[in-house]
């Protein structure tokens, strides 16, 4: 990596020196290019300010004035409020700040100061003040430490914008200001030479010079400067991004050759024949996609996703059958027993008559039992084989492992997805989700990863009925799943999450059970399960309700990726407020598997505007990728990006999934095309990248793989 003066330590920037370089190294300001790139949280546009003069009671202003007095009243019951007298051109007016006494450490006498907040009338007009910005200091009083005083400041002209930085006590707001006001020509300077996208390209996609955004980022002349300023620097994260993921994917599909399978039709035929019904238009049109990989020098690296009951695991099949076909071995790897086993049955019944021989191995296998199953296994006599993470355990060997499909991989760690793939020749790998991702966010998560998406159901599946009813009609809910109850159904009762801490959560669910079981279900076998119950006893409740021998499962979100029980026909979720939009349509995914539909009724804990808007958006539609999307807008990206995906780089501080959507095609098509034609960034053109890959991500690059 070359380093430039931008690199080098803050310390020797206008205005900084050693003691306060130490405070902003705190706040994870190194660098000079570090300050650059210290965003702004806030902006205040200052043809929006009020003159103190027509400030009116009632009103909710901004104004902006020079600190005449300050003092800290102490009241009857104990309370001490700061108070300021603050003056412009126009007039005076107090700010009051009840029970934070703390702020008179903050404002001096002469301070310029800009308010925001409520008037109110006590005693005469009050400003109370919910954010206040100190716009430049005032000089040092007698006997204090000297301090740099700001210049001195004319009134700022109509339609300035103040950006208010994330700032600290010991480097507060007044302090970004003047090392902005000192550094910020000078970083620009630097930063021009630094534009590693073309004039042409920046054309193409409406985008501005890079010196130009971190302008308008710092020093906006209007707030549509700001937002010009941040699709700019978001495209350059997303950008960055995606080059990281493309050389991951690289070095996965095209550094490392994969199997090129052999197609016969002699299984694939056979099985298409065989089924009762027509593949839908976006099963055939993924596993075409997938086959292309498949039969190609390039090792297959692909997500499957779709939607419960949308087909996953028969085109998963297909797959495997035409690494059989080729003469190898195919993997499927679940992370539950129960599910492992519900895939090997789900997978004979579809074989029928076959030619194939399918093994199962999972943890409580044991003895002699085990041991047949893995010398199937490694003779090669087991075509295909479906586990759990028994399959990656120390004596599994395969004869020639040639596809590994790894269902719900989220559920499993980097190394536990990576131990069957790491063999050589590497196999291809499809990775499955039942949670659907809208297409931006998969492409930002998992730009890696080429991406096939199943949106359409197959013919015949039959629709949840979704209703919200309020707590006062819980009585009239019960007494309708009880009369599917007495129907011969079975019914889902789902709680929120148990967390260990929660130790009243979980006497209170436990509280609930029994008094559901004593009155509202009197005389039906119910169950309790939740996440702190050993797993022994998770995998033994479920079995029992799927062998229809507990009617009622009350249960947290540990059902969330379950089993089939098609005779399960009814669902009622409590406080449904805490769950979020996607969760919730994982859980309603668990009804309806049957021939009879079913119904999911949501009980809301509390009200309020986001609660109806997202459990109204959830009824409204059973299609889980508008459902996704519509959880992204309201609880905002960073809710996806939380533990799963520590350490792949994803923290966006400019860029948002779903208003640069536009931009992350382009961003990934640019980085594919950099990387497949030159891979190591090595050539001329490419040294700009690299060097801001460097910066970027460091030694996280090397890490990234793994994730």
């Amino acid at each position: 990596m070359t380093l430039t003066r931008l690199d080098k330590p803050v310390q020797f920037l206008k205005g900084v020196g050693p003691r306060r370089a130490e405070s902003l190294q705190r706040m994870g300001i190194l660098t000079a290019r570090d300050l650059l790139y210290h965003v702004p949280r806030r902006y205040d546009d200052a043809s929006t300010i009020t003159p103190i003069a027509l400030a009116r009671v009632g009103m909710d202003v901004t104004v902006i004035g020079e600190v005449r007095s300050k003092g800290i009243l102490p009241t009857r019951r104990g309370l001490r409020i700061f108070q300021a007298v603050i003056q412009d051109d126009s007039g005076m007016v107090t700010c009051s700040w009840p029970g934070q006494p703390w702020v008179e450490r903050n404002v001096r006498k002469g301070d310029r100061i800009l308010v925001t907040g409520p008037v109110r009338f006590f005693h005469g007009r009050q400003i109370q003040p919910r954010e206040y910005t100190l716009l430049s200091r005032a000089s040092a009083p007698p006997g204090a430490p000297a301090t740099p005083a700001a210049p001195a400041t004319p009134p700022d002209p109509a339609g300035t914008i103040f950006a208010t930085y994330p700032a600290s006590e010991d480097v507060p707001q007044w302090v970004f200001r003047r090392l902005f006001d000192l550094n910020l020509d000078w970083l620009l300077d630097q930063i021009r030479a630094e534009d590693h996208l073309p004039a042409t390209d920046r054309g193409a996609l409406g985008l501005i010079e890079l010196s130009a955004a971190l302008r308008d980022l710092h020093r906006p002349r209007t707030l549509a400067h700001v937002q010009t300023a941040r699709r700019r620097l978001a495209f350059d994260e997303l950008f960055f991004l995606q080059l990281l993921q493309a050389r991951v994917r690289h070095d996965a599909t095209r550094e490392r050759p994969g199997i090129v399978h052999t197609r016969t039709n002699r299984l694939i035929r056979a099985l298409h024949s065989s089924l009762p019904f027509r593949l839908t238009g976006a099963q055939a049109r993924v596993l075409q996609e997938i086959y292309a990989d498949m039969t190609s020098a390039r090792r297959m690296n692909r997500m499957l996703q779709g939607d419960v009951g949308a087909g996953k695991t028969l085109v998963a099949l297909f797959a495997m059958l035409l690494a059989v076909e080729g003469g190898r071995q195919a993997a499927l790897m679940a992370p539950t027993e129960i599910l492992a086993e519900q895939h090997a049955r789900r997978i004979r019944d579809f074989l029928g008559d076959l030619p194939c021989t399918l093994e199962i191995l999972v943890g409580s296998a044991t003895g002699r039992r085990r041991e047949e199953a893995r010398a199937r296994v490694a003779s090669g006599e087991a075509t295909l084989v479906v586990g759990t993470h028994a399959l990656i355990q120390e004596g599994v060997e395969f004869r020639a492992l040639g596809l590994v499909v790894v269902d719900e991989q989220h559920r499993f760690g980097v190394r536990q997805r990576m131990a069957l793939s790491e063999r050589d020749p590497r196999p291809d790998t499809l990775l499955m989700s039942a949670t659907p991702i809208p297409r931006s966010l998969a492409m930002t998560l998992h730009g890696e990863l080429d991406m096939s998406t199943i949106d359409e159901f197959p013919p015949g599946r039959q629709p949840v009925t979704t209703r919200i009813a309020a707590p006062e009609d819980r009585a009239a809910v019960f007494q309708e799943v009880n009369r599917r109850l007495a129907a011969g159904r079975q019914a889902y009762l789902v709680y929120p999450a148990i967390e260990e801490s929660e130790k009243t959560d979980l006497r209170a669910a436990e509280a609930e059970f029994e008094r559901l079981r004593a009155e509202d279900f009197a005389g039906r076998e119910l169950a309790l399960m939740h996440g702190r119950l050993p797993a022994e006893e998770k995998d033994r409740i479920m079995r029992a309700f799927q062998r229809g021998e507990i009617d009622v499962l009350v249960a947290t979100t540990v059902i969330e990726v379950g089993i089939d029980v098609p005779n399960a026909t009814a669902m009622v979720i409590e406080n449904a407020e805490r769950f979020g939009l996607a969760q919730l349509h994982q859980l309603r995914g668990r009804i309806g598997r049957g021939d009879e539909g079913g119904v999911c009724v949501v009980i809301p804990g509390g009200e309020g505007e986001t609660t109806t808007a997202r459990l109204a958006a959830f009824a409204g539609t059973s299609d889980g990728f508008e459902i996704a999307r519509e959880d992204l807008r309201i609880r905002g990206q960073g809710d996806f990006f939380g533990a799963e995906q520590h350490g792949r780089g994803t923290e966006l501080k400019f860029a948002d999934i779903i208003e640069h959507e536009d931009l992350i095609g382009p961003a990934r098509d640019r980085a594919r095309g950099m990387i497949d034609a030159d891979p190591q960034l090595a050539g001329a053109p490419h040294q700009l990248v690299r060097n801001h890959l460097d910066r970027r991500y460091g030694d996280r690059a090397k890490l990234f793989g793994v994730g």
